[in-house]
């Protein structure tokens, strides 16, 4: 029986810098860091939820052939890929602090039928929801 997300996808075009966008910009923690033959196996996380991880995959690693990871490198950097939704106590705060060190918001805080969510891009062009629940919507209670 399934119980839950484990890891997610970031699609990437340089590990070490996204790490970087996701531990100094985002105060993430690096879960894994190892080498598996000709690949870099790389995970982070936020501090506050150990048991779900996002895998930072190279687009210039095996996996994909030549033709896709050129077509998934343009979609990346477009912005037409949204890769997660991350929850937050404090959406406005986090916006200030996440935009004063660097990260680039394509939507302030805006209040929401959920609550308030701003949007943000990584360093490669994924998009982001940053979502402070409202509390009238509980997903645990009303969907888990």
């Amino acid at each position: 029986m399934i119980k839950g997300l484990a890891i997610s996808t970031v699609w990437t075009t340089d590990q070490q810098r996204t790490k970087a966008f996701f531990t100094e910009k985002l105060d993430f923690e690096v879960r894994t860091e190892l080498a598996l033959g000709d690949m870099r196996w790389i995970t982070v996380g936020a501090k506050d939820q150990p048991g779900v991880e996002l895998a930072l995959m190279s687009l210039d690693g095996p996996g994909l052939d030549p033709e896709s990871a050129e077509a998934m490198k343009k979609l990346v950097a477009k912005g037409a890929l949204g890769a997660d939704a991350f929850h937050t106590d404090d959406c406005r705060g986090d916006y200030e602090r996440f935009r004063a060190r660097g990260v680039e918001f394509v939507q302030e805080p805006k209040e929401r039928p959920y609550g308030i969510e701003a949007i943000f891009r990584d360093d490669n062009g994924n998009w982001y929801s940053l979502t402070e629940r409202g509390a009238e919507l509980d997903f645990s209670k009303d969907f888990g």
